[in-house]
């Protein structure tokens, strides 16, 4: 884009302006037409890059965006000094920057509460709440989310005095943030523990109000009678009070062994083991296999991955985050 686009006169093809090629302030040379408020304003981020209908000159009206309490104008909401929204959505890993921009006209993105529609909305990353469909997107790159397959016989902590295998044995920690396992997994049990520095959310996932689902493969004896699977659902008297699960259902069975999947949200210590002993199923193996909306899937036993941001997004938001 140059000032030649830009030029407003009607002339012959070929036809040279009166005054053109005389040097400013000499007889008969083209006066500059002064600019306006709104061409100083915009001219400079006209033509460095923005939108090529903010040209020189353009004024655009406010723009105004929905919120539950009605419209409310933009300039109101956002920072005029913050990144763009669409660029902020792309860094973290929603969708290729064009993608997030048609997300945004949809009306399918909210930073602070307030839907927006508007692509030249400027947020700040480190201050801005954003939703993209209902799930809130982690802008803070220094936040570390892990799911570690505990193996049996490793120990729930990341130092063990005693000198057995611990978490700190399998992680790899290139942030150098310190990391704590959110709840724990008793020596012999397997399975999924999640890992993070983010302290607010490893307290919502393992306060009681928050009722976060974990999800158990029990291995037991087998046959196994019919019963106690509403037994364990209604409810079993144990030492620190009455416990059950939320659901029961048989996988597999095979000469000799059951192979069952429990929910429960409960968090107290050892609470399936302790639940199939009082119906008179020792438990001979445990693994947990998911926990709220993260599972294990085909992770392999003694590896940590990191959890992707959609993951991450649902794990937020079982937790009301």
């Amino acid at each position: 884009v140059s000032y030649t686009h830009l030029d407003v006169y009607k002339r012959q093809p070929g036809a040279r302006k009166p005054g053109a090629g005389k040097a400013p302030g000499t007889p008969g040379a083209l006066k500059p037409k002064p600019r306006s408020a709104a061409a100083k304003t915009f001219g400079t981020r006209a033509f460095g890059g923005e939108r090529f209908g903010q040209s020189l000159g353009a004024v655009r009206k406010p723009s105004r965006k929905r919120g539950p309490s009605g419209p409310v104008p933009q300039s109101e909401l956002h920072d005029a000094d913050g990144v763009r929204l669409q660029k902020v959505m792309a860094q973290a890993g929603v969708a290729s920057r064009r993608v997030c921009e048609e997300m945004i006209a949809e009306g399918r993105v909210e930073v602070d509460g307030q839907v927006v529609t508007e692509l030249g909305v400027r947020v700040d990353p480190k201050a801005s709440v954003i939703h993209v469909d209902g799930l809130r997107i982690q802008l803070d790159e220094s936040l570390v989310y892990m799911v570690f397959n505990k193996p049996k016989g490793v120990v729930s902590t990341m130092e063990d005095p005693d000198g057995r295998p611990c978490i700190s044995d399998f992680v790899r920690n290139t942030h150098g943030e310190r990391l704590f396992h959110v709840g724990r997994l008793d020596v012999a049990t397997e399975g999924l523990l999640l890992l993070t520095n983010d302290g607010e959310l490893a307290n919502r996932l393992t306060h009681p109000s928050y009722e976060v689902p974990k999800t158990y493969l029990v291995q037991v004896r087998g046959p196994f009678p019919q019963g106690i699977g509403a037994q364990l659902k209604a409810g079993v008297e144990l030492e620190d009070g009455i416990a059950s699960v939320d659901s029961f259902r048989l996988v597999d069975s095979t000469p000799g062994h059951v192979l069952i999947e429990v929910v429960l949200h409960s968090g107290k210590n050892r609470i399936v083991r302790r639940l199939f002993d009082a119906v008179g199923f020792p438990v001979l193996r445990l693994v947990r296999v998911k926990v709220g909306p993260i599972g294990l899937g085909d992770q392999r036993q003694g590896s940590i991955r990191n959890l992707g941001k959609q993951e991450v997004g649902h794990l937020l938001a079982s937790v009301g985050l």
